[in-house]
């Protein structure tokens, strides 16, 4: 079976449609991996399904699962078993579980004894294998390909975001107006998770049967701080606007311009500056990451990529010059208007955008 995003396996479950006895989910995106098990558990419930969850850890085996899967309840006939896979279990000794030639003995309750019940298990039922960390048990993705289904909770793209957001509105039972959803991705930008607090929280105020509207969903967005880096994760997407939104609010609460400048502003133009130049030179991500002293997976990379393509080494560089300037202005203390000057920074930046 192929692997399914997060998505498309939340339509899945919003459908109805009938769903493999075995799902594991898995993925660096840990708020999905648990967005996603908690809205089933909310759908199966809602249908009469009895909910069980188990942990497994390191030097923990899988006997009360198997126990679970193998033995009926009166009861409760029709169940979810949750099982949750932590991250500190990757160790020697499930690998050598997972590298272990398929005739060779395993005990009754390691990976092959899992293995094997999930093969065996038809229902009427659904296990659920939680694991926190990138990928699932090399052997149960295999057996999973054949008869189950794998969700993999990767980082979203940026423009897979509005269906988030109308995928979590639909699983709180709400419909959001145009301009609402506009405003919770103008607020929060990639932040899923809080976006889906936001929404959350509007559903416990939101009239049955209407839409709701941006104010219902500004409260208390519209007076959180932005985080550490969110304003430079505006500016690496592109979103200039957004950013100086989350400047004035920032500013607001009590940050200092010097230390946005410092912290954020500068340290993102220098990496996009980098990218800019190197991408000038057809050198590849890999080398482009390294030039930063970070790893190609590392997200700082790879943003300051995208917005260095976004905006072009020239108009990069009239910012960076700007910015600069500003430093060393506002220390010493040759600019009284720092939140004006850091807005018009950002300004000329956005307008540079339509060179």
């Amino acid at each position: 079976m192929a692997l399914e995003n997060p998505l498309s396996f939340l339509r899945m479950v919003e459908s109805s449609r009938p769903l493999a006895p075995t799902i594991a989910i898995f993925g660096p995106q840990g708020f999905l991996r648990e967005y996603v098990l908690a809205v089933l558990a909310r759908r199966l419930g809602a249908a009469g399904f009895r909910y069980r969850t188990f942990q497994v850890g390191p030097g923990d085996d899988y006997s009360a699962v198997l126990d679970e899967l193998r033995n009926s309840d009166l009861f409760a006939p029709k169940r979810l078993i949750a099982c949750r896979i932590l991250k500190a279990r990757r160790g020697a000794s499930e690998e050598v579980e997972e590298d272990a030639d398929e005739g060779k003995p395993s005990a009754s309750s390691g990976e092959a004894a899992l293995i094997a019940a999930i093969e065996e298990f038809r229902g009427p039922g659904h296990l659920v294998l939680v694991y926190e960390r990138d990928t699932a048990a090399a052997k149960v993705r295999r057996v999973l390909e054949k008869s189950g289904t794998l969700v993999g909770c990767l980082r979203p793209f940026e423009n897979q975001i509005p269906q988030y957001v109308e995928a979590f509105a639909r699983a709180e039972g709400l419909k959001l107006a145009p301009a609402a959803l506009d405003l919770l991705i103008s607020r929060h930008a990639g932040d899923i998770a809080a976006i889906a607090n936001a929404i959350a929280k509007a559903a416990i105020v939101a009239e049955p049967q209407q839409a709701v509207g941006p104010d219902e969903v500004d409260e208390p967005a519209g007076r959180r701080m932005p985080g550490t880096f969110e304003i430079a994760e505006s500016l690496g997407r592109g979103r200039p606007a957004t950013a100086l939104q989350q400047i004035d609010r920032a500013i607001a609460l009590g940050r200092d311009p010097i230390e946005i400048l410092l912290l954020e502003i500068i340290p993102l133009l220098r990496r996009m500056m980098i990218a800019a130049s190197m991408l000038s030179r057809r050198k590849s991500v890999p080398d482009i990451a390294a030039a930063m002293g970070l790893p190609p997976s590392s997200m700082l990379a790879n943003r300051a990529i995208d917005g260095a393509r976004y905006f072009g080494i020239a108009k990069l560089s009239r910012a960076w010059r700007r910015a600069c300037e500003l430093d060393a202005q506002f220390k010493a203390g040759l600019i009284k208007e720092r939140e004006q000057a850091l807005n018009a920074l950002v300004v000329g930046l956005a307008e540079s955008r339509a060179d």
